[in-house]
């Protein structure tokens, strides 16, 4: 018997929740593969200044004031850099690329003035691991920070070897197991990004949050990418962001937006999570500073050029007590947020379900058209489901009725949009809001295979 998690009339819930205005927030984000061609990198900016740094490259929040640290990879000689280490040791100059079998990889010069950085070759799980670590050598640790670099993958093993770029811990050795913590940003070969979090080194790894499909796929291009960590709501929560130069032009947009404020778990059971006595608890927010940063890789080998880690100053809206968590239903399969109208969570434990909800742009105006999309996973592992359909209803009062006699209609302010397939797990729809305030988005998600069916609620704030 399948269980329908929630009735076919919600109870809607209109949040308060204040506007931000984010200066220097670039982009539109994109949560979906549907929308990928129709799409084009777009800049839009609240600063009439946008800060680029030494390489010329944007910045999406300018670098923390009176001492801020930044650091520029040496494009000269990447390994001169003293604080600059791959995989724990120095190149080694007397082999080839192609035997490069050695315990530390090797980064060789290209013609076009990049770097190809070739991993430790270890047949198995981390065939070609590569891990160039910034080290910090003072007090001032990486915590907000922004990292960014242009990479081309030259070779990958499958379409899940990713990109990988880490920072809030230190050494991630079994030796020191609590040192390894870490927020990791993921950009895989097939144009996929996730956020993961470690909280301890190795068994206290999460499920992925915002995975989407982001771009095509890397092999042969050039691509841009930032991975953006900050404290916020009086330090006791963090944004994690991910922007992409998808043509590698300088034009970047945001495709996910993910924010820990509790709620997400190790994946390993109590008695292996507990078993390194860390002291954390299972759902740990990393809100610390750590003395390393790291660009990974495995599985692949890739050209990287205009590396760079810079300690930001992130808006001060962020740090008041503006991220709004609505807890008004104590069912476990209810666990919505937003913040402005970044991507909404709704989670159903039972089934095994998380469904993502993003409006874009993230601050729709009155007229304008907004894609309105969504992302169906595994709870678990954060990888799309297959085969599903939907209806969603765009509403601007307090209830709705979800019919299902015609693909499109509207009538006393409903619009309703039915037999929506949705092969890999991800759709969207596009809707014109006419009034400002706040907007109700509900959905019926059905599994095709009938593991589950989800009646969901949303909020988007048009200003």
């Amino acid at each position: 018997m399948i269980s329908i998690i929630s009735s076919s009339r919600l109870i809607l819930i209109i949040l308060t929740a204040s506007v931000l205005t984010i200066p220097i927030e670039i982009g539109a984000t994109l949560s979906t593969d549907t929308a990928i061609a129709a799409v084009k990198p777009l800049t839009s900016k609240i600063s009439d200044k946008l800060g680029v740094d030494k390489f010329g490259v944007t910045e999406i929040y300018p670098t923390k004031p009176n001492g801020g640290r930044e650091w520029y990879i040496n494009m000269n000689s990447p390994l001169t850099d003293n604080s600059f280490s791959l995989s724990g040791g120095p190149e080694k100059t007397n082999s080839s690329l192609a035997n490069a079998t050695s315990i530390n990889g090797q980064i060789k010069k290209q013609t076009d003035g990049s770097y190809q950085v070739y991993g430790v070759r270890k047949p198995g799980k981390y065939d070609f691991s590569v891990r160039m670590n910034v080290n910090t050598s003072d007090n001032k640790q990486w915590k907000n920070v922004e990292m960014t670099g242009y990479v081309k993958v030259i070779s990958a093993a499958s379409n899940d070897a990713a990109l990988d770029w880490y920072a809030r811990g230190g050494l991630h050795i079994s030796s020191s197991p609590c040192e390894g913590v870490a927020y990791h940003s993921g950009l895989r070969a097939d144009g996929s990004v996730f956020w993961q979090k470690e909280i301890w080194h190795t068994g206290g790894y999460t499920g992925f949050r915002g995975y989407i499909t982001a771009t095509h796929p890397l092999l042969g291009r050039w691509v841009g990418f930032k991975a953006i960590m900050f404290n916020i709501n009086n330090e006791s929560a963090v944004r994690l962001q991910i922007y992409l130069d998808d043509n590698a032009t300088n034009h970047w947009k945001k495709v996910a937006d993910v924010i820990d404020n509790g709620g997400w778990y190790a994946d390993t059971p109590n008695d292996l999570f507990y078993s390194a006595n860390c002291g954390r608890s299972k759902d740990y927010i990393i809100l610390n500073a750590g003395p390393i940063a790291t660009f990974r890789s495995d599985n692949m080998i890739w050209d990287f050029k205009d590396l760079s880690i810079r300690e930001i100053q992130f808006p001060s809206e962020v740090t008041s007590n503006t991220l709004k968590q609505l807890i008004t239903n104590t069912s476990s399969t209810y666990n919505p947020y937003i913040f402005g109208n970044a991507t909404q969570e709704w989670l159903d434990k039972e089934h095994n379900i998380k469904i993502l909800f993003t409006p874009s742009p993230e601050y729709p105006s009155i007229g304008n058209t907004t894609l309105l999309s969504y992302n169906v996973q595994d709870l678990k592992t954060g990888i799309n489901l297959k085969n599903v359909t939907a209806t969603v209803t765009v509403i601007n009062n307090n209830t709705a009725d979800i019919g299902t006699s015609t693909n499109k209609g509207s009538a006393n302010g409903v619009m309703i949009f039915k037999n929506i397939s949705a092969p890999n797990g991800g759709f969207s729809v596009k809707y014109r809001f006419l009034q400002a305030g706040t907007h109700q988005i509900i959905a019926r998600i059905n599994s095709n295979s009938s593991t589950f069916k989800a009646l969901t609620s949303f909020n988007v704030i048009v200003m």
